[in-house]
């Protein structure tokens, strides 16, 4: 009798903890952290479309401009190093002029006007794509963190196509430190360029990016003296 005793209770207590074990199976899931159901987050990312539109940018003021040259950039590094600096060299205008210009063919040492009228400029594109950003400024619903990964414009130059070339001008400019210097630069009127700008429609449409860089034309502008450094130079529209 007792043996069966001992073994009705082991019985019994076997089917009480199967009984719990099934009610908390069976009970609902406890709240995560944040209140909600613990489960796995699914997440959709869509697949990325990308179009190359040209845009065709036809200047309305005169571009004016003013590159590195090498000679400024050793004379900076060597500042920087705390190295002897050479004597001031005469001032040269035309090789100024010359060196003004971003060149796409290759500079001869000497270059004459003849070589200035067969060779082929162009401009840093990325000035467009920042004046395009600063134009968003004055648009409502596009911010410029948006418009930075929106689009982009590959390449470091694009070419700068003008009837009749390049011709040097002289301008009397104030520096930082308040003396006056004069400046030779070379000026590109009636000008022109074809932008390729690669885009992702689901972010921004062909028809935006083409009515931003019309107020980038207007309200900021590119090169020396531009609108958005309080000049009157470098403005454009888009055809």
């Amino acid at each position: 009798m007792a043996g069966s005793n001992g073994t009705a209770k082991l019985l019994k207590k076997a089917q009480s903890a199967i009984a719990r074990q099934a009610e908390h199976d069976n009970a609902p899931k406890k709240a995560g952290r944040f209140g909600g159901p613990k489960s796995v987050l699914t997440i959709k990312i869509p697949q990325i479309e990308i179009k190359t539109i040209k845009v065709h940018i036809v200047g309305d003021a005169p571009l004016v401009v003013h590159a590195w040259t090498e000679k400024a950039m050793k004379m900076i590094l060597q500042k920087q190093m705390m190295e002897a600096m050479p004597a001031k060299e005469a001032k040269d205008p035309w090789m100024d002029y010359v060196d003004s210009m971003h060149w796409l063919t290759p500079k001869p040492d000497s270059p004459t006007a003849k070589d200035i009228a067969k060779a082929r400029f162009g401009f840093p594109i990325i000035a467009f794509k920042a004046a395009a950003v600063s134009a968003c400024s004055f648009v409502d619903g596009i911010t410029k963190v948006l418009a930075r990964g929106a689009f982009h414009l590959n390449g470091p130059f694009v070419e700068i196509k003008c009837d009749g070339g390049p011709v040097m001008r002289t301008d009397m400019v104030r520096l930082p430190n308040g003396n006056a210097d004069i400046r030779h630069r070379g000026e590109f009127t009636n000008w022109s360029a074809d932008l390729m700008i690669r885009y992702s429609t689901k972010t921004i449409s062909a028809e935006q990016i083409i009515k931003l860089f019309n107020h980038a034309g207007f309200h900021i502008g590119i090169g020396e003296h531009r609108i958005e450094r309080d000049g009157v130079w470098g403005t454009f529209h888009v055809e």
